[in-house]
């Protein structure tokens, strides 16, 4: 059972210069200040945590990497959707299966559509980012795709599954574009609806029952 800070280890923590609380999410936030304001080749990790009060190796308990600070949500949502999957019943249809798990994975208002654009913003406009994106974005697919090949019975890079799990990501790209243009509902109104109308083969009657469906919730 973990417990809270003694005295001692208060002590000890402000012996060391680390502010009480610096957590992940501080970090994050210093950095893509850093970035935004300096460039993200300019900003260095030794500047994020000089701005938090925290040393390097504080930085590296919580990430990997410069880069690692844009898609450690990203990679999280990975995670989510793996572990959702896998405890999945064999009687839930499988696109409906993953419907549920991407978005249940997804957390993100209307609120956080200005931090979600500024890190899109950013991989968009610095190559090494743009190269690291593409590690990413396979990475999810793979997850969609590796559960889709248990379910018909297939290695997962063979033609089927590796259908699924493209046809699902870019219906999720579109969903977050849309979402990200408009600013008016969670993430998961759109996604929901993308998902729907992707396990539907964009039947125009689904389309039109799950649009009907949403405009009464």
């Amino acid at each position: 059972m973990l417990t809270g800070p003694t005295s001692a280890d208060s002590a000890a923590a402000t012996r060391r210069g680390r502010p009480p609380g610096t957590s992940r999410r501080e970090l994050e936030l210093i950095a893509l200040r850093l970035f935004t304001d300096r460039g993200f080749d300019n900003t260095t990790i030794e500047q994020i945590a000089a701005e938090a009060g925290v040393s390097k190796r504080t930085f590296f308990r919580y990430f990997s990497s410069k880069a690692s600070v844009l898609w450690s949500e990203f990679d999280h949502e990975v995670e989510v959707i793996r572990a959702a999957l896998a405890e999945v019943p064999d009687e839930v249809p499988m696109m409906e299966a993953i419907r549920r798990a991407v978005v249940a994975a997804n957390h993100y208002g209307p609120q956080d559509v200005p931090e979600l654009r500024l890190r899109m913003n950013l991989i968009g406009l610095v190559p090494g980012l743009q190269f690291s994106a593409a590690l990413h974005y396979d990475a999810w697919e793979r997850a969609i795709s590796e559960f889709a090949a248990t379910r018909i019975g297939q290695p997962a890079d063979s033609l089927y599954p590796l259908t699924v799990g493209r046809a699902t990501l870019a219906a999720c790209r579109a969903a977050y574009d849309r979402w990200s243009a408009r600013a008016d509902a969670d993430l998961t109104f759109y996604l929901n609806a993308a998902l729907v109308a992707l396990a539907a083969g964009f039947d125009p009657g689904a389309i039109a029952r799950n649009a009907s469906e949403s405009d009464a919730q």
